[in-house]
Formats: C-alpha cells, structure tokens, sequence
C-alpha cells in the first residue's frame, strides 16, 4: 500500500474514532415512552418498486414519488424510538431512517455523480460532508446521518453487522435491500447482508493466502474485535473462502460513484 494510502486511511479510522466520541455526547430531546412502532410499510413499496436485486436504485423513480418518501420522512420524524420497542424494533427503525434519508438527500440534489458532490467542494470528514449534514430532525432533534450511524446504532447497540446494512449511496457500499429492515425478520436480513457483501467480488475479494477486504473493515477495525471477536472470525462467518490469522490483509479501493440503475 503507497505511504500516502496508508495515511488517509489512518486518519479516516482516527476520525471515526474522535466522531464517535462526540456524537456520543448528544443528548436527545424527544420522549422516549409509550409509542407504538413504526410501520415500514410505505418504505418497503418504495424500495420493491425502485431498488433491483442488485441494490441499484432508480433515484428518478425515487424522485417523481418523492411525495410517498416524504410521507415516510416525516411519519419518521414524529415517531422515534421509545424505550418501550424492543432492540430490533429500534434498530430497524434506525436503518431505515439512514437508507431513507439518503435516498432523499440524493434524490434532493439529483441528478449528481457521487452522493460526495453534495455540498462543499472541499470537504472536511465529519465536518462538512453530507453525512455530517444536519438536514432532517427526529423527535424535534435535528440530526445527521453521522448522528444516526456513530451516535446511536454504533454506540447503542454494538453489532457491527449494522456495516452490511447501512447504504451511503455509493457503489462500494453494501447492497440496498429492496425490501424495509423488519424486527420480526431483523436477524435473517443482517444475516443475509452479511453473506452478500462478504461473498460479493467487487466488494471484497477473499482467499486464503492474501485477500483485498472492503475498507470498512479497516475504518471500523474496533467495531469488528469486540466482545473478542475479530476481521478474521467475521470474514469467515459469512465468506465461503475462509482465511487465517496469517492471511495477508490489503484493503480496496472506495468508489464513491452513485449506486445508480443505468
């Protein structure tokens, strides 16, 4: 790996780490008792009609619908999570908000190359990216898409397979589900993410002597050695090509291009 690569991608994962500490100091406003959970439903149309099995999306379907979107969006935003939902109610509720509110900040800006080309032109991670972007609110919160992904689902509820399932609009990302995260079928939807991204050559490509991993696997190296887990034992719980403590270990290439049907 070039001296050069090898840096941005120390920082990055030094970054995530300080991002994480800092959404972790937010505090929510909104009551968290005694409301019902939400009903994916309109999401999950949403999703059959204009996402493929490949996880490629038709953000101009996305775009000409965008009224139902915003009905989701808001319906969303009334109704956060309450203490009283269980774990897969919460999490399901939590990515799905990022999936969809990715989509409508996409679908927002639309048409564009990169989801990266929203915003400034230069960009400072987690500063001024469209992650760190507080466009939407929750529970009259307002929040980002940081917010979302290192301030709750990585700090609450520590299961790194939230990595297969939450879709940053970009090719290297895991594939989109056309379908909505249910509770009732929370565990088999990780579960499946987890074999198709890790079995999935263009986003990592694995054998047993020297294997290229996705680069969440690097960003979010700590997330995946907890509870004594590790990169290997979570390669191989879902890889059909199992590796080795003495595999060697590069990282790919991040496209950052829309994941967009052509």
């Amino acid at each position: 790996m070039k001296k050069t690569s090898f840096l941005t991608l120390a920082l990055t994962g030094l970054l995530i780490t300080l991002l994480t500490a800092f959404t972790c100091t937010n505090k929510t406003t909104y009551d968290t008792t005694g409301a019902a959970p939400v009903d994916h439903s309109i999401f999950d149309k949403l999703l059959k009609k204009y996402v493929n099995d490949k996880g490629l999306v038709n953000y101009k379907g996305f775009k000409s619908d965008v009224k139902v979107l915003d009905q989701y969006l808001d319906m969303l935003s009334k109704n956060p999570p309450a203490s009283s939902w269980s774990k897969n109610e919460q999490m399901a509720y939590w990515i799905n908000a990022y999936n969809a509110f990715t989509i409508k900040d996409v679908v927002k800006h639309y048409p564009i190359e990169s989801i990266k080309d929203i915003g400034s032109k230069i960009q400072i991670p987690f500063v001024n990216t469209p992650w760190a972007e507080k466009f939407f609110t929750i529970g009259g919160e307002k929040m980002s898409l940081d917010n979302i992904e290192h301030g709750t689902l990585r700090k609450k509820y520590n299961d790194p397979r939230i990595h297969f399932a939450l879709v940053c609009a970009s090719i290297s990302c895991p594939r989109l589900r056309n379908e909505a995260y249910m509770a009732d079928k929370l565990e088999a939807q990780l579960n499946d993410q987890g074999n198709d991204f890790l079995n999935n050559p263009a986003k990592n490509k694995i054998s047993k002597d020297e294997s290229k991993l996705s680069k969440y696997f690097d960003w979010y190296k700590g997330d995946w050695k907890e509870s004594g887990q590790s990169v290997v034992k979570w390669v191989n719980k879902y890889s059909t090509t199992k590796i080795t403590d003495n595999t060697k270990i590069d990282y790919m290439d991040y496209n950052w291009n829309l994941n967009e049907q052509k």
